[in-house]
């Protein structure tokens, strides 16, 4: 996002915790560079972030930070919802005492949704849930914006107010640049580099997948929109590939494999006290089609090939694959 917001041309301001690792996309871009400031702090420092608000004077957030990890959350329940939960509070609170226009766009997930797992996409009108705490404290992120949009925020009132407040609930992204751990494109670029057997832990699970690019895009629009009209364009929206375009953790794999020049190289994974994870989850994205005029631009072997081309490409910098694909993206 800090880069496609800079290839742009917008003035950047971030605040988060420091990258946990050295690997980290935003070290191999130099991120720090990018930012006209970049602040480090920790959103549950509710004065700290206020504050960093209030001298900057944005006309734009984009509120992305979490703790992203499913399986972390088994062993850091509460910090996650700290992060994610109260975090959100933060922002949704600071907004409420500045005296300027704002348009913000909340970052939640696919995995807000109550999820039974019937092989119905979710619609932004279905129950909000979560079996894991991440997944929960998302959910619980959707129900605080919601209820800052109608006590404080409503876009009925925008002139009064002058805040714009939208949410968006995005599928399983996968992109160049990601070295997280217990994700699956990580994963195999770690087992190819150690030249060791990709283990899956859910080979069967299906997910919406897409490209990084795809989503980022969309809460562009749909900040540039809302900024426009914040009475017809705050709500929720989902953003996901269509609705036939879906493919297992295996299918991704052997994809992902074929394009890097090293398929076969995966098993399952044998163990079977894993936490529980969904295994279906599928996004009904007519909303965003309908009132944004969005659609996904990649389907999803596209997007496996473009990220597995940013992995095998060891002779150009993260920063120049980055702009590079970006490019390519906007051109489409």
């Amino acid at each position: 996002m800090l880069l496609m917001l800079k290839e742009l041309g917008a003035e950047v301001k971030g605040f988060s915790l420091p990258p946990e690792n050295n690997s980290d996309l935003y070290n191999a871009l130099s991120g720090d560079k990018l930012c006209y400031a970049s602040v480090l702090g920790d959103i549950r420092n509710f004065e700290l972030l206020r504050g960093e608000i209030v001298r900057f004077q944005p006309h734009y957030i984009f509120h992305l930070a979490a703790q992203s990890l499913v399986r972390r959350s088994y062993s850091t329940p509460l910090e996650t919802f700290m992060v994610n939960t109260i975090g959100t509070a933060h922002i949704l609170e600071a907004l409420r005492g500045v005296p300027f226009p704002i348009t913000t766009v909340i970052v939640t997930t696919d995995k807000v949704y109550e999820n039974p797992e019937r092989g119905v996409p979710f619609t932004e009108e279905d129950k909000l849930g979560g079996y894991d705490p991440y997944s929960a404290s998302k959910a619980a992120a959707e129900i605080v914006t919601d209820s800052y949009r109608r006590s404080f925020f409503h876009p009925e009132q925008y002139s009064t107010h002058q805040k714009a407040i939208a949410a968006a609930r995005a599928g399983n992204v996968i992109g160049g640049g990601d070295y997280a751990e217990d994700r699956i494109v990580p994963d195999i670029i770690r087992a190819i580099e150690s030249n060791t057997m990709v283990k899956l832990r859910n080979p069967q699970s299906v997910r919406p997948w897409q490209h990084v690019l795809e989503p980022l895009f969309a809460y562009l629009l749909l900040a540039a929109k809302l900024d426009t009209d914040p009475l017809r364009y705050s709500g929720a929206y989902n953003f996901g590939p269509e609705h036939h375009d879906q493919k297992t953790v295996e299918e991704l794999t052997q994809i992902f494999l074929q394009a890097y020049g090293k398929e076969g190289l995966y098993q399952n994974d044998t163990q079977t006290n894993h936490p529980h994870e969904a295994g279906l989850l599928l996004l009904d994205s007519t909303r965003a089609q309908d009132v944004l005029n969005w659609h996904p631009k990649l389907n999803a072997a596209s997007a496996i090939y473009w990220t597995a081309e940013w992995y095998a490409d060891k002779t150009t910098s993260a920063l120049d694959k980055c702009k590079n694909q970006i490019q390519k993206y906007l051109e489409l």
